[in-house]
């Protein structure tokens, strides 16, 4: 029925033509409205504000039917309607009829539109110019509306299908927002399969639909190029919303591909992690075989080389952790502490083992050497044994007797020569009970040495004086050849080759069993002697590793901190550095004061009473808030070093102190320390349990617990920027931590506006004693980034207006925070249930602090609790 037939008249007006059609009054409005609607909006879209211009062509109808036309015309024409030309009929009784008809109700028509009522063509190309006309109106323009239709239809579909690509790109992306992570390799490995699989499908979809709108678009381009831009009509709409088409859907293609690289990134390295935890669960897991008697020493040889097997394996697993970390995997800092920890065991494990390889070659030593001196003793008595007598009788066979024996003495080994107190004092750190079994040979020595010395005497007797030669019997031939000495035999300590490896081997086991049972627990003997043996040691390290820290305390004040006022050392040292030692080591010379005046000396005086400690930590409770000052500080402290640490100054500094480690290594040792207390006093609480006051231990090891949970709160407090207000008036950090967060409003717009919203918001919150903050952890990237986290400020919750409900349906971490009555809905996932009890037991504490006090007020509380969602809310009154 119309048509656009591309054609323009003044000011670019776009022309539309109504032709003869006898039943346009029989079609129904709502139709009308929307062909109306639809041939201005693709005008009115490229060029808003665009005019139009009808050909209203009735000269085969009647003025009834002009009438009907431009009364429909005038309700229901969307656009800006520039005028209208009515082609009136040729038959001399209708034209009369239209001239009179429109004289009457051309006042009517003109207030709502401007109608022209032209008599033939020729009236037309007045208005419009013969180019912009079709052959029918007496035009020149090539317009043929059977190919506008099927061009039209054919971008329709187009965006029909661009549209659907749209949603199913959509749905997808929900899919994988949405989808629940397994902690089953196999599960992730389908889940990536899968996935892949719905991506590739989706990308051959959209290839396919771009292939058809390029096809499209160059066929547009064709007939362009083709036509005659002054005899055929203009493409340039069509041309323009295919051009849009294409680039809507390439867009869409590259932010999905984005999408889908960082989720199926994600995902891989989610199976990384997977892998490297299970790996370094059953590397961390594996103990070296307890070993007590030597009954078990092929077992024990075989566990060995597992051991070993194993080491190697924490070698390759340190190694993969590194080169995932590299990769930039999200969770590096986990993985990097992994590594350290396998590092640490690996260090700690070879290192004994290296030192207990030195004691066994010494035990190996000294057994070679007591069985060099078994062997001497022996070959003595056997060459005493088997001297002649019949050679004796002459003086030249006595002086070669004692020659002989003689020599046989210059041959002694040293450890001999040595005596016994010089043995236990060169191998008292290997002197087992075995090996001190083996030290008679000193007894046999002296046996040996005397029979020598008796038969010495005898011979040089004989040597001086003249005997009688004595008439020689030969020996009877029944009689056996004669035997070695009784001596010789194994019972008087002959150590073959075997038994040096066989004590070799058992060294080595106790070697093991020290160090795996100094691993994990430190210290294991049976009964109360040791229970107080084991609580002494304790105490030992305590105060050995309290002196050792006051000392590096004081090298880093004296070495670092005074030198950087030394006048002769100014020029090593950087402008910007100068009078910032307050800033680079904070409140370190007060923390020195307060150990090597006060806490070191209270520790000494409990060296004999190791139930006393508790005590010293008690009264000194206070004074350990210098920690949490300084480790306020350290943030600042890190990126004052980070600027300065390549200084010649610093290097001067630490090759005078002749420290293997840079000062930040030394600056960490109050953090290190700090942490060092708490797992001493649990080793010292697991071996008093049947003390007296064993209650000031456990609540000396409570406050250095309570004092390591404050100052980690406190350095993520002082990081949030952005608040308006003291945050000191919000009262104590009671919990922080990460969560997701959904906010759900009552008010309609809002509403809406949250519920779009499928991801959820990675919120960080500070649950004060008066309120409870919203905030988002911002991290900075790059080399001279600061590491330390912040939090920008975002919502801030009155507890006074707060109530909770506990369990959300669908999940076991979650739980509601609202305010004001519902009219705000917090919807909180905890990283893990245990997390989430924490938080509501913490904000069930508040809330009925707040009743309490409330009570005491004389207000009535309010209490709700319900069996499934469980709500607790206090009412002001």
């Amino acid at each position: 029925m119309q048509e656009v037939a591309g054609g323009r008249g003044e000011d670019s007006s776009v022309i539309i033509t109504l032709p003869e059609c006898s039943a346009f009054s029989d079609i129904p409005e709502e139709a009308l409205a929307k062909v109306l609607s639809y041939l201005t909006l693709i005008p009115r879209t490229r060029q808003p504000g665009v005019k139009f211009i009808i050909i209203l062509d009735r000269r085969l109808d009647t003025w009834a039917s002009i009438k009907t036309a431009l009364a429909r015309l005038a309700e229901s024409f969307p656009g800006n309607l520039h005028l209208v030309l009515v082609l009136r009929p040729t038959s001399f009784f209708q034209r009369t009829v239209t001239d009179l008809g429109f004289r009457f109700s051309q006042e009517d028509f003109m207030l709502k539109m401007p109608v022209v009522m032209l008599s033939s063509v020729t009236d037309l190309l007045r208005y419009i110019d013969e180019n912009q006309l079709t052959s029918e109106f007496g035009g020149t323009l090539d317009y043929c509306h059977s190919d506008w239709i099927v061009l039209r239809t054919a971008i329709e579909s187009f965006a029909v299908m661009v549209k659907d690509i749209a949603q199913m790109l959509q749905a997808f992306g929900t899919e994988l927002a949405e989808t629940h992570l397994s902690e089953e390799c196999s599960a992730i490995e389908f889940l990536l399969l899968s996935h892949t699989e719905k991506y590739r499908r989706l990308k051959d979809a959209i290839r396919s639909v771009m292939r058809e709108g390029r096809q499209l678009l160059s066929n547009l381009e064709t007939s362009r190029k083709e036509g005659d831009s002054d005899t055929c009509w203009d493409m340039t709409q069509d041309w323009d919303t295919m051009q849009r088409l294409l680039a809507q859907l390439t867009d869409m293609e590259m932010a999905f591909d984005g999408f889908f690289d960082k989720h199926h990134l994600k995902l891989q390295q989610y199976l990384q992690l997977l892998r490297y935890e299970r790996s370094f669960q059953e590397v961390n897991c594996f103990s070296v075989p307890n070993i007590e008697n030597i009954t078990n020493m092929l077992i024990f040889l075989t566990a060995l080389c597992v051991f070993q097997e194993e080491m190697s394996r924490a070698q390759v697993l340190i190694l993969h952790g590194h080169q995932l970390a590299a990769g930039h995997h999200y969770a590096m800092a986990m993985i990097i502490q992994r590594c350290n920890e396998l590092r640490h065991q690996s260090d700690t494990l070879t290192s004994a083992l290296n030192t207990k390889r030195n004691s066994l070659t010494q035990a190996k030593t000294l057994l070679c050497c007591l069985e060099e001196a078994q062997r001497w003793c022996d070959d003595g008595a056997y060459l005493l044994a088997n001297l002649q007598v019949d050679k004796l009788q002459s003086k030249e066979g006595a002086q070669a007797a004692l020659r002989d024996i003689e020599k046989f003495q210059e041959a002694a080994p040293p450890l001999l020569g040595a005596g016994e107190d010089v043995l236990f004092l060169e191998y008292e750190s290997v002197l087992t009970p075995c090996l001190q079994v083996n030290t008679k040979t000193f007894q046999k020595h002296s046996s040996v040495q005397a029979l020598i010395h008796s038969r010495q005497n005898c011979l040089r007797k004989l040597a001086h004086k003249h005997v009688r030669p004595i008439q020689l019997v030969a020996p009877r031939p029944e009689n056996p050849p004669r035997a070695k000495s009784p001596l010789f035999s194994p019972k008087h300590g002959i150590y073959p080759q075997y038994f040096l490896e066989i004590i070799f081997c058992v060294v080595q086991i106790e070697v093991i069993h020290d160090y795996q049972t100094n691993s994990s627990p430190p210290y294991s003997i049976d009964g109360e002697d040791g229970t107080d043996l084991l609580t002494r040691h304790v105490i030992k390290e305590l105060i050995e590793t309290e002196r050792i820290y006051v000392e590096e305390l004081l090298a880093v004040l004296l070495g670092y901190r005074a030198e950087m006022d030394n006048p002769s050392l100014a020029p090593l040292l950087p402008i910007n550095l100068r009078n910032k030692s307050d800033v680079l080591f904070g409140n370190l010379p007060d923390i020195y004061n307060f150990h090597s005046s006060v806490f070191l000396q209270d520790l000494e005086s409990c060296l004999e009473s190791p139930e006393a400690v508790g005590a010293c930590f008690l009264e000194r409770k206070d004074h350990f808030h210098l920690y949490e000052c300084y480790c306020q500080n350290k943030p600042r402290s890190d990126s004052l070093w980070r600027q300065f640490s390549d200084c010649p100054f610093f290097q001067m500094c630490q090759k005078k102190l002749e420290h293997k480690l840079a000062l930040d290594s030394y600056l960490l040792k109050p953090v290190q320390r700090l942490t060092k207390y708490q797992l001493l006093l649990k080793e010292l609480l697991k071996y008093s349990s049947g003390c007296e006051r064993v209650s000031e231990l456990q609540g000396a090891l409570e406050a250095m617990l309570d004092l390591l949970k404050s100052v980690n709160d406190s350095m993520h407090q002082i990081a949030i920027t952005g608040y308006e207000g003291d945050l000191s008036n919000l009262g104590r950090v009671l919990m922080q931590g990460s969560f997701s967060v959904w906010i759900s409003h009552k008010k309609g717009p809002t509403r809406v506006k949250e519920l779009a919203r499928f991801k959820p918001m990675q919120r960080h919150l500070f649950l004060h004693e008066h309120a409870l903050l919203f905030c988002k952890r911002r991290e900075e990237h790059g080399e001279n980034a600061d590491k330390t986290p912040s939090y920008s400020f975002k919502h801030c919750l009155k507890m006074s207006a707060v109530g909770i409900t506990e369990n959300v349906k669908g999940d076991v971490k979650k739980f509601e925070i609202w305010y004001s009555g519902r009219e705000e809905v917090y919807v909180i996932q905890a990283p893990t249930v245990e997390v989430k009890i924490a938080w509501l037991n913490e904000i069930r504490k508040i809330l009925t602090n707040q009743q309490k006090h409330l009570k005491g007020l004389n207000t009535f509380p309010m209490i709700k609790c319900h069996c499934y969602s469980c709500t607790s809310t206090l009412s002001n009154v």
